[in-house]
């Protein structure tokens, strides 16, 4: 299997039409099939499904799609860094992580080292836990920001200073919105937005003194910006960690932590025995220097 052949398919999964991705791609439509169909022969699975107007792909084709383009990305990924200069701080740092206020540490460092070394670039990635772990440890990332409760065993990595408190965000009109804070009670009869990670469902159903099904969970989500807006029309509880949505005089929106507290501290980690570039090392260092200052 070359990287040319993974291209192609790219194209036409992107193009769903392999006369279109011929054209994109400068090469004959023959030419393209017979990469194909080799590629098929070669993993003895079905990868297209051809349509009359267009071509989709099947379970095993969307499979390799994945896979297709994190090789493509670390292949890119490898050769800019074999291929910089090597006398100038330069290169491309991969950062990831859940939406939290606490970020904006990361985003000081990262203004901080633009100023010092405009030639390195910065690639944010935003997504849940599970989403962060896997890009980290199949090398998409660098480093990945982790709240807890989350398993770091896999991984090397360094608790940043505060905490992230988990509450309620809900409508400023809604009938929980006159109590400074929430408990279980409170919750157990109203529509429930939760995050969909397994580890943070474990955490509420302690919390809650049971699990997770004490509470009337509506909609689940991966990252909260969306949610929000089902907050506002009126769509439910949504528990989240605070300071995330900002909540101006003007909003419909209000916070509430929960009672009893709970507060989760932050992470960075990186892949175990990682060789790290010259940049990413930079990071690393102005990252705990700014630490060492808060």
């Amino acid at each position: 299997m070359e990287l040319r052949v993974l291209q192609y398919f790219l194209a036409i999964a992107r193009e769903e039409s392999i006369s279109k991705a011929a054209e994109v791609l400068h090469i004959t439509q023959p030419t393209l099939s017979r990469q194909i169909k080799e590629l098929e022969e070669e993993f003895q699975k079905q990868l297209f499904i051809r349509g009359n107007r267009k071509i989709t792909l099947t379970k095993d084709g969307i499979l390799l799609k994945q896979y297709a383009q994190e090789i493509l990305n670390l292949t890119e990924k490898a050769q800019r860094e074999l291929l910089k200069d090597q006398e100038e701080l330069a290169g491309d740092i991969y950062i990831g992580g859940g939406e939290s206020a606490t970020m904006r540490l990361i985003m000081r460092v990262i203004v901080k080292m633009q100023k010092m070394y405009p030639q390195v670039h910065f690639h944010l990635f935003s997504g849940n836990a599970q989403d962060v772990a896997d890009k980290l440890d199949s090398g998409l990332l660098d480093f990945g920001i982790f709240f807890d409760p989350v398993n770091l065993s896999q991984f090397d990595y360094f608790t940043l200073p505060g905490k992230e408190t988990m509450g309620v965000l809900m409508r400023k009109d809604s009938l929980l919105a006159k109590y400074d804070e929430i408990t279980p009670d409170l919750l157990k009869n109203e529509s429930i937005i939760l995050s969909e990670q397994y580890i943070v469902k474990n955490e509420i159903a302690g919390w809650i003194g049971g699990n997770e099904r004490k509470l009337n969970i509506q909609v689940t989500y991966n990252l909260i910006n969306n949610p929000a807006l089902l907050v506002e029309e009126g769509g439910g509880y949504a528990l989240t960690f605070g300071n995330i949505i900002q909540l101006h005089d003007d909003s419909p929106l209000c916070f509430k932590p929960l009672s009893p507290r709970l507060e989760e501290g932050i992470h960075i980690a990186w892949k175990k025995y990682h060789v790290f570039s010259k940049q990413s090392e930079t990071f690393l260092e102005l990252l705990k220097e700014e630490v060492k200052e808060v």
